[in-house]
C-alpha cells in the first residue's frame, strides 16, 4: 500500500460521497455525475489492489493482519459495486444517498487499511 496513493483515494472518495448525499437529498436521482464520481472510487480501489499486490513483491510488506487488510479491501471493492447496481435499478433520490454513504464507508475502510498496512507493531 503506498500512503500517498491512499491520501488521493480519500480525497476522491470524501468528497465524492458528499456530493452524492448532498444531491440525494437534494432529491436528485442517480445521474452520470454521481455514477461517475462512484465509478471513479471504483477505479482507484481496483489501481489500490493492484500495489496490494505488487508491493510486498518489491519489499513493502504490511506490519499488520494480512488477511484483515484483503478483507477490507475485497468488501471496499465491493460496496461501490452493490452501489451502483442499487442506483441503475432504482432510480430514485435515495439511491443517490446510497452512493454517497458506500463511497463514505470506502474512505473510511481505506483509511484502516493504511492502518492495518503501516502502524501496527511500531
Amino acid at each position: 500500500m503506498i500512503e500517498w496513493l491512499t491520501w488521493l483515494q480519500l480525497a476522491v472518495a470524501v468528497p465524492a460521497g458528499l456530493l452524492c448525499v448532498a444531491l440525494g437529498l437534494a432529491g436528485r436521482k442517480p445521474s452520470d455525475l454521481t455514477m461517475g464520481a462512484t465509478a471513479l472510487v471504483e477505479l482507484l480501489l481496483l489501481v489500490q489492489l493492484v500495489t496490494a499486490i505488487v508491493a510486498p513483491l518489491v519489499g513493502n510488506e504490511p506490519t499488520g493482519s494480512v488477511l484483515e487488510f484483503y478483507t477490507y479491501l475485497i468488501s471496499a471493492i465491493l460496496l461501490p459495486v452493490a452501489a451502483g447496481f442499487w442506483a441503475l435499478i432504482e432510480r430514485s433520490r435515495w439511491s443517490t444517498v446510497i452512493l454517497g454513504v458506500a463511497c463514505l464507508s470506502v474512505a473510511v475502510m481505506l483509511y484502516r487499511m493504511l492502518q492495518i498496512w503501516t502502524v501496527q507493531g511500531l
